[in-house]
């Protein structure tokens, strides 16, 4: 993967631009299982397991990505504890819990309309 950098310009931040960095973490943190990871820590700290079972049909690989995703980009943090085993802890970073902000407000739009939508749905067949 080739990761962009940033220039300055107000143009790295238009998500609407192929080639500007605002496009590449929109792509890195919409997809469902960032959005529902990012739910699922809100301000707690949780282990991998805890996660692994938190989040409905997630597979260990897929969550193993998405965590180095989220950590790369700096919305949360890995804590090694030195024990035998390993005790590995994350949590969501400043940024991360101002993303959550946003997450959630997606999360309550859902709540309202998902009669209108299901209904929607109905409709159309689907």
């Amino acid at each position: 993967m080739v990761t962009k950098q940033l220039s300055g310009l107000l143009d790295d931040a238009d998500v609407r631009r192929a080639d500007s960095l605002g496009r590449e973490i929109f792509s890195d943190v919409a997809n469902k299982w960032a959005l529902l990871i990012i739910e699922l820590l809100g301000e707690d700290t949780l282990r991998f397991s805890q996660l692994r079972d938190g989040v409905d049909g997630i597979s260990h690989k897929m969550l193993t990505q998405n965590l180095r995703m989220l950590e790369r980009n700096g919305l949360v943090e890995r804590t090694v504890h030195p024990t035998v085993p390993p005790r590995v802890e994350y949590a969501l970073t400043e940024p991360g819990l101002a993303l959550r902000v946003t997450i959630d407000g997606l999360c309550a739009w859902t709540h309202t309309y998902l009669g209108a939508i299901e209904e929607s749905r109905s409709r159309f067949g689907t």
